[in-house]
């Protein structure tokens, strides 16, 4: 497969391209700034430099050319400010899937965040008055981004991690559409995008993720 990956300088981005190459497959990273291409080149994927608040659905659709998959692991990220969580979060992962399906790829994987529905709409709005509203324009981000994807006819994933963390995989989650409040290593949060594409897994189904018990292919199997 040739796998293409927004946000691709992200740290779950990377993880994911490492997996997608080590399994002998194609990595390709979409990034911002040229000055992460040789970060996403040592990792074995190919960069696209594009800039998703920038770029039309018309010619991101032309750099996907031979693409098989899109996963969306973009984000504003922190400082960001409120207005773009929802130029990046939200409307980058739109126009992915616009591009998505102008160039005829069916397969989307989305990097979400646990609970995104529950934002409270009062304070979800620009401009956001304190960090905590920031936050909260960020789930609304999401939560938006994730309704757009789930009303497509995209052969569609939405995974929702829980708290991400920097410690080794450990190969072992807790899935379900609602979860209990935790957290999960990147990687491991790479590993669940990676067995979704390679083995077509949890398609049309969203899903809360944290560490746990249930070694991750199983756990896919079970949601699909």
């Amino acid at each position: 497969m040739k796998i293409a990956i927004a946000g691709g300088h992200g740290q779950i981005a990377l993880l994911l391209a490492r997996q997608i190459t080590d399994a002998g497959h194609d990595a390709v990273a979409i990034v911002r700034n040229p000055a992460h291409v040789a970060d996403v080149e040592q990792q074995g994927a190919t960069a696209i430099v594009a800039d998703l608040e920038q770029l039309g659905d018309d010619d991101l659709a032309l750099r996907l050319r031979g693409v098989d998959a899109v996963v969306f692991a973009a984000g504003a990220g922190p400082n960001s400010g409120a207005e773009r969580k929802l130029t990046v979060d939200r409307d980058g992962a739109i126009l992915l899937a616009d591009a998505a399906e102008r160039a005829g790829i069916d397969r989307y994987v989305m990097v979400s965040a646990m609970a995104a529905d529950t934002y409270d709409p009062e304070a979800a709005v620009v401009p956001a008055k304190d960090d905590a509203a920031v936050f909260q324009v960020y789930l609304r981000a999401k939560a938006e981004a994730d309704a757009n994807l789930r009303a497509r006819r995209l052969r569609w994933t939405i995974v929702r991690p829980g708290a991400l963390l920097d410690t080794p995989p450990q190969g072992t989650v807790d899935v379900g559409r609602t979860v209990p409040r935790g957290s999960i290593p990147r990687a491991d949060v790479a590993t669940v995008v990676l067995h979704a594409l390679l083995d077509d897994a949890a398609v049309g189904v969203q899903f809360e993720v944290t560490s746990g018990n249930t070694p991750i292919p199983a756990a896919l199997d079970a949601l699909s």
